[in-house]
Formats: C-alpha cells, sequence, structure tokens
C-alpha cells in the first residue's frame, strides 16, 4: 500500500482501522501462501505478532481460518468462498450475463466469460470451460492484467480516452510473450480500433497458443460495466478464422448482456 494510501485511511474518520486489518490478514493468504504460521502472518501483513495473533483468533473464531493442531498454521477456511457466491447471486450483471453465457457456450463449444475491470486488471466473475480450455488455472476470481487481454481492451474501448490511457499507465506493461503489446501508443491505436469494430482480439499475448475475442457490455448512463469473451487456441483456428466465426456472435452477446 502507498504511503499516501496509508496516510488518507489514518485521517478517514469512517474508516474502521480493525476491518481494514482483517482483511488485510484474510487477504494475505494465496497460492504462495496457504499456509501460515502466527509469525508469517505477522510479516506479509506489516504487523506485530500481538496483533496478528489476536486477528488470526477472531477470523478462527468467526470461521474465516482454520488452525492445524499439529502445525499450528492457519488456512482459509470454507467459509470465505461464502462471500464470492454471495457476490454472484447478488450481481444484477451476472444474473443478466448467465443465460447469454450458457447460449453462447452451447453455440461455439468454447470457454466463454464475464469479466469487469478493477484498477488495471480484469477479474473473471463467471465463466463456463469448454472440453478444449488450455489454462484450466483461470477460474472465477481470477485476475489479469487488461492490457494484453481482449475483455480487457473491450471495456477500455468504451471509456475516454482520458481514462483509457491512465490505466494503461497505471499498468505494468510486461513482455509475457513476444506477442504481447506493451507499447503506450500502439495499445492506444488497438483500443481506438475497437472501438469502432465493436470488438477486440488477442492472440498469445499473455500465453502462448492462447486467442480470444470479446466485446463491452453497457450498463446505466451509457458505462461500460464489463466484457464477455470467448476463449479458444490457435492450435484449432487461426487468428482469422476466430475473427470471422466469433465477431458477429460475440457483438451480439454483448449487446444482449447491456442494459439498453
Amino acid at each position: 500500500m502507498s504511503t499516501q494510501a496509508q496516510k488518507g485511511r489514518k485521517t478517514n474518520p469512517l474508516m474502521v482501522q480493525s476491518v481494514a486489518k482483517a482483511f488485510r490478514v484474510l487477504q494475505a493468504f494465496d497460492s504462495k501462501h496457504p499456509s501460515m504460521s502466527l509469525s508469517e502472518i505477522a510479516e506479509q501483513t506489516n504487523m506485530d505478532l500481538s496483533a496478528a495473533q489476536r486477528f488470526a483468533y477472531t477470523l478462527q473464531h468467526l470461521g474465516y481460518l482454520t488452525k492445524n493442531p499439529v502445525t499450528r498454521q492457519f488456512s482459509l477456511a470454507l467459509k470465505t468462498l461464502d462471500l464470492g457466491y454471495n457476490y454472484r447471486q447478488s450481481s444484477e450483471l451476472v444474473g443478466r450475463a448467465m443465460p447469454v453465457l450458457q447460449h453462447l457456450s452451447k453455440q461455439t463449444e468454447e470457454t466463454v466469460n464475464l469479466t469487469i475491470l478493477d484498477g488495471t486488471e480484469i477479474v473473471y466473475i463467471a465463466r463456463i470451460q469448454s472440453r478444449h480450455v488450455l489454462n484450466a488455472d483461470v477460474t472465477t476470481g481470477t485476475r489479469l492484467p487488461a492490457y494484453c487481454m481482449s475483455p480487457g481492451r473491450a471495456i477500455l474501448s468504451q471509456m475516454s480516452e482520458e481514462d483509457a490511457r491512465a490505466v494503461i499507465a497505471k499498468s505494468d506493461l510486461q513482455m509475457h510473450t513476444p506477442a504481447t503489446v506493451t507499447d503506450p501508443d500502439r495499445l492506444m491505436q488497438l483500443i481506438a480500433e475497437v472501438r469502432v469494430q465493436g470488438y477486440a482480439v488477442c492472440f498469445e499475448e499473455l500465453y502462448r497458443g492462447d486467442a480470444s475475442i470479446a466485446a463491452p457490455i453497457i450498463g446505466p448512463g451509457d458505462k461500460v460495466t464489463g466484457a464477455v469473451s470467448i476463449a479458444t487456441s490457435l492450435a484449432r483456428f487461426s487468428p482469422e478464422e476466430v475473427t470471422e466465426n466469433y465477431a458477429n456472435l460475440i457483438i451480439a452477446a454483448g449487446r444482449s448482456i447491456s442494459i439498453p
């Protein structure tokens, strides 16, 4: 967290610091830290050992952490899944999109996704996988960089040029593959093209062999709320075939989910 963000939290009279710290503990657990001791929790959250103990005990008591009686290490409990489940169940966007995603999945027999933008990343909030799926590690809740993903570019295409450029400027523009576009001006050109044609395509920019095509979803006030995408493989289709086969379908899906 930046010094400015920390200062803002300290001076915000509505911010409940204990709640913020509790979420810091929960967010410290990930694929690299699936289980941790109290000292490791303290290190990952920048807390002293006493504070880490209090928060870990409280979260264990509430059912969000479990403690191994042998190793005395903590890990996330099943109850943490309730937060994601409740988000999906209460999301109007997910509710509108699921019938469209299911129809698109049957039409194409490809993996279809619903994503939203959070900062510089797209977040998968619904995903129907096909038998052809390449990246089984991409699941609901996965975060990926927006600049090199077709859903990210589809969403950015419906933002003002200033706002889209700001997202690109904040992004960590890495070369994930030889095909990854990292030049900010070139990215803005590609986003402008998406704005005109109504869909975005990306080929092997994050993973080798991957291809995807996406269209934006428009919500209240003509504001972009997310993107719908189809993910496939260059082992089965050429870039030209991906566009020819799926451009009209993905545009129609985006419009179907959008609010008129």
